[in-house]
């Protein structure tokens, strides 16, 4: 079972991993991770560092909010031509 609600989110994303950028599409987020998809495959147990612009009129802001997340992939699995990546939230940030 779910411990968080996971929001239907299609933002894009920046991924960093394996010493290069990579850019990706999240299909949702909830509060401790997050569904994106790549072209990359990434291993189960890779730390990654991404960030998502989240809408002002997603979320109630004035202005967009950009969050900077370091995680753990806990899952990567082929789907429609791309890869399947989640990964948990272990430490975010926003950028002022």
């Amino acid at each position: 079972m779910r411990s968080a609600v996971r929001f239907p989110l299609r933002l894009p994303v920046s991924v960093h991993a394996f010493e290069s950028d990579y850019s990706a599409e999240t299909k949702d987020i909830s509060a401790g991770g997050v569904l994106f998809y790549m072209d990359e495959l990434v291993a189960v147990g890779t730390t990654i560092q991404f960030t998502i612009m989240m809408p002002a009129g997603v979320i109630g802001t004035e202005k967009d909010v950009v969050v900077n997340c370091v995680g753990r992939v806990v899952r990567c699995s082929p789907e429609g031509g791309r890869y399947a990546v989640a990964a948990v939230i272990d430490e975010y940030g926003f950028e002022h």
